[in-house]
């Protein structure tokens, strides 16, 4: 992803301070003129602009009303306004979270902190205005900075709200709130940092985050996404405990038909999270629209096949996660792999996951309740190790851009070395994620406490939470 590459003094000294939730207003007044001024003459095109605008619509739509709707009709109906409940609110926090100080931890210099999370220059958007712009992938090509800002917002919302999944039907809702405040802003923030963060085609020398910095590739967020809520949520499961009566009582979903409308808004809604993670409207948009199509159609189909061959039918159930497998497997290949290659990357990645899903949980016997683990964080590994493999021209792959090149050729620096670099990558993620989560998740306990009671649950959340029922009988 191309960047913002705005800094000023203010940088190194507030890198430090980056856990602080409330920076001072005085931040927001010092802006960067010297620096945009500095700035190298851009060029923005109307058609990358508005293409940007539909993605990021695109991607909102994902998360409301799509995975919403895909988590709420897995649940049991007494618990289906908890789960739209805790998907909305989460979306609009963290989009007042995202413009306060998020965007400036996430895409402007850190100094000292650089390779870790950025600083405060930009928080509560100083600085940006609508003559300000965002490189792309193209030297000298630019889109408005107000429509990079919203575009990763979408992300930065639906982030958190994968993780819900995880706990759901157990977790009270002031937990939810506190804990997903805490996440981004000491997760997400730098891990998009970490994995995004770069000087753009104009100033590639610049520093850049420790994820980018080992030269690992990540289209559409694997790892800032993916895998990093997948671990978030496999601890949180963890922490949480079952829910009261699993495997003893039926806790089947309540809608599939909603799950069905929201696994299908999702893979309409990726289009604009993978495609316009390009930032033009260009030909590898299409390359990554294409790569989205085909591997999401291989996953569903791989899914229900092995289904079959194990339990004897395919479900709607099965044919959903496999879908929502494929995308999440494409996304950190999107613009990188061939359709070729896309395909193949669908196919393998359903059989994984459903190993994870029906064996491995029932195994070590944690109770995560819509299976994000076993999706997101399995299906990003898969897509973040497999992007190492398949972004190799000889198998059809785009190659990565070499910036240092005078005509910025596509080069391969080979499977090994490719490879590697993203298991570093994935590796760093987990991490992160998983250590930093479960530090977060007891401080959430001591303050608030993280589980309803037992009568809360058994009553169910909408009406034991929210006062209110998703449903009322005619």
């Amino acid at each position: 992803m191309s960047i913002s590459k705005f800094s000023s003094t203010y940088a190194r000294v507030c890198a430090a301070t980056a856990a602080l939730l409330a920076p001072a207003v005085a931040f927001a007044q010092e802006t960067a003129p010297a620096a945009a001024a500095a700035a190298p003459a851009f060029t923005m095109d109307k058609g990358d602009n508005t293409w940007m605008l539909v993605s990021s619509a695109l991607v909102l739509l994902m998360t409301i009303p799509g995975l919403a709707l895909f988590y709420g009709g897995l649940v049991r109906a007494k618990n289906m306004l908890s789960v739209l409940m805790q998907v909305f609110m989460i979306t609009a926090v963290v989009a007042l979270l995202w413009v306060t100080y998020g965007y400036s931890l996430a895409f402007t210099d850190g100094g000292s902190l650089n390779s870790f999370v950025g600083g405060f220059s930009k928080a509560f958007l100083a600085g940006v205005n609508t003559s300000s712009l965002a490189e792309t992938f193209s030297k000298g090509v630019a889109i408005p900075e107000y429509t990079f800002i919203v575009f990763q917002m979408t992300f930065a919302c639906i982030t958190p709200g994968l993780i819900v999944g995880a706990f759901a039907e157990r977790i009270k809702f002031s937990a939810v709130m506190l804990f997903v405040v805490l996440w981004v802003t000491f997760i997400y923030f730098p891990m998009a940092h970490m994995v995004w963060f770069w000087g753009g085609p104009s100033s590639y020398t610049s520093p850049a985050g420790l994820i980018f910095s080992y030269g690992a590739i990540d289209f559409a967020g694997g790892t800032v996404v993916h895998i990093n809520a997948g671990i978030a949520g496999l601890v949180g499961a963890i922490m949480l405990g079952k829910r009261t009566g699993y495997k003893k009582e039926i806790m089947a979903p309540h809608s599939m038909t909603l799950t069905m409308v929201g696994a299908s808004l999702l893979w309409v809604g990726w289009f604009g999270f993978n495609a316009g993670s390009n930032l033009e409207a260009n030909a590898y948009a299409s390359l990554a629209m294409i790569n989205t199509f085909v591997a999401t159609a291989a996953a569903a189909v791989s899914w229900c096949i092995v289904e079959s061959l194990a339990r004897g039918k395919a479900s709607m159930l099965g044919g959903a996660s496999g879908a929502v497998a494929g995308l999440v497997a494409i996304t950190p290949a999107a613009g990188f792999a061939g359709p070729m290659g896309s395909i193949v990357l669908g196919l393998i990645v359903s059989p994984v996951c459903y190993f994870f899903v029906d064996v491995v949980k029932n195994k070590f016997n944690y109770d995560d309740s819509l299976d994000v683990f076993g999706v997101h964080c399995i299906g990003g590994i898969i897509g973040a190790l497999g992007t190492g493999i398949l972004v190799n021209p000889a198998l059809g792959g785009a190659g990565i851009v070499d910036y240092s090149t005078a005509d910025f050729a596509a080069s391969y620096a080979g499977t090994a070395t490719q490879v590697l670099a993203q298991a570093k990558g994935v590796l760093t993620t987990l991490l992160w994620s998983g250590i930093g989560s479960a530090i977060l998740y007891k401080i959430v306990d001591v303050v608030v406490g993280l589980r309803v009671t037992v009568e809360a649950e058994r009553e169910g959340l909408d009406l034991s939470t929210h006062g209110e029922a998703a449903y009322h009988a005619s």
